[in-house]
């Protein structure tokens, strides 16, 4: 349909004169702070934390507001025999309010999710001087941000999230397998020492047994040998007996055998023998008077 000439100003019209009908209500600022909406861009709030001083905000800021400074230094290597890193470390990071015109690029070119939008706008000045906040300020008001809007049903997983939950589920998969192994290392530990004091145990019960049958064999032999002695005793009484030998014949006996050369005695023990004692007599075996002589035999 074709629009008929004077539409257009027919429709401002209207909307001038509804407005217009409308009352009017003043909000109470600063006694009453005003509703914003949740996206609002007040500020430039920095997450430290993310920031790896790649530079690129401050490349691609048309007003060359931020300032940058950074220092490297040598991070040590992670295992053994690995290479070791540099890495850059933040000094400065610092926003010049007084030339930012709030377009946003610094945002939206930051690959690490350093900056966002604050709603705060309370940071007028008296001094343009100090309208360049350092990044202790900048910190501040990150934590003013509101959450981000939820994701449509239907949309993929953002792949930060995706990579924590990879990462995460790869980490409790290591945890489970060391606790498994640690689990099987003990109850080897405890097998092992179970059959290390079952062996003791068998070798003492055995070594209980041999001292048990070494004392009952000894007990058996002294209980046997008195009965054998007693046995011969009676079964053959002459046996037992020591051989008489008469005076006689001991004397013959003595007279047969050839006497071993006396050791030479110390002087003193031979004058004490070359001198018997007076109250001392010469002992001689008794002679029996019903056994002869030599001369009559």
């Amino acid at each position: 349909m074709t629009p008929f000439p004077g539409s257009g100003l027919a429709k401002g019209l209207a909307v001038t004169l509804r407005t217009m009908t409308k009352k009017t209500v003043t909000e109470q600022y600063p006694d009453t702070q005003p509703d914003l909406p949740p996206r609002t861009r007040g500020v430039i709030g920095l997450f430290e934390e993310n920031c790896t001083v790649c530079m690129l905000c401050a490349r691609e800021c048309p007003d060359w507001c931020i300032y940058i400074d950074s220092h490297k230094e040598t991070v040590p290597a992670a295992v053994p025999g690995g290479r070791e890193r540099s890495r850059n470390v933040l000094d400065r990071f610092a926003i010049d309010f007084s030339l930012c015109m709030y377009c946003g690029i610094c945002i939206e070119v930051c690959p690490f999710d350093a900056l966002f939008w604050s709603p705060e706008f309370e940071y007028a000045e008296t001094d343009i001087h100090e309208l360049t906040h350092e990044r202790d300020k900048l910190r501040e008001w990150m934590w003013t941000v509101p959450a981000p809007p939820a994701l449509d049903p239907g949309a993929e997983e953002p792949k930060e999230i995706a990579a924590a939950h990879k990462t995460a589920e790869k980490l409790a998969a290591t945890q489970a397998t060391q606790a498994t192994q640690a689990a099987q290392a003990a109850q080897a530990a405890q097998a092992a020492q179970a059959a290390q004091e079952t062996q003791t145990a068998q070798a003492a019960e055995a070594a209980a047994t041999a001292e048990g049958a070494q004392a009952a064999a000894v007990t058996e032999t002294a209980q046997t040998r008195p009965a054998a002695v007693t046995e011969t005793a009676q079964t053959n009484p002459a046996a037992t007996e020591a051989p008489r030998t008469s005076p006689a014949e001991a004397t013959e006996a003595a007279r047969a055998e050839p006497a071993e050369p006396a050791e030479p005695a110390e002087p003193a023990e031979v004058t004490k023998a070359a001198k018997p004692e007076p109250n001392e007599a010469p002992q001689t075996d008794p002679v029996d008077p019903t056994e002869p002589s030599e001369g009559q035999s």
